[in-house]
């Protein structure tokens, strides 16, 4: 857990992030919010093996140059928000955001 001022953006504290999870166990999946739909995201996810379970924004397009979030994208247009979510276990992240706003 990171807490930072409201000046620095989510995906900027990922890779920390990232870093001290994985010396306490192994990641093999991460769950993020729109925050976390960036190009960066997903090639340092892919680059540690780790898949990424983000929700596209709205306004994401098909044209983006990483191939994983593209890829996201077009499951999302393609299912639907509701069954890309319950095919992916999104709404676990939920269960996470809860347990971290208790603090």
């Amino acid at each position: 857990m990171e807490t930072s001022t409201d000046d620095v953006h989510d995906v900027k504290a990922l890779p920390r992030l990232v870093e001290e999870a994985g010396r306490n166990m192994r990641v093999s999946k991460l769950y993020g919010d729109g925050a976390y739909d960036s190009g960066d995201a997903y090639r340092l996810l892919e680059a540690r093996g780790i898949e990424s379970v983000i929700k596209p924004r709205r306004n994401s397009r098909l044209d983006t140059r990483c191939p994983g979030r593209r890829l996201a994208v077009d499951r999302v247009r393609e299912l639907g928000y509701d069954a890309w979510a319950k095919l992916t276990g999104y709404g676990r992240r939920w269960a996470v955001e809860t347990s971290y706003s208790t603090f």
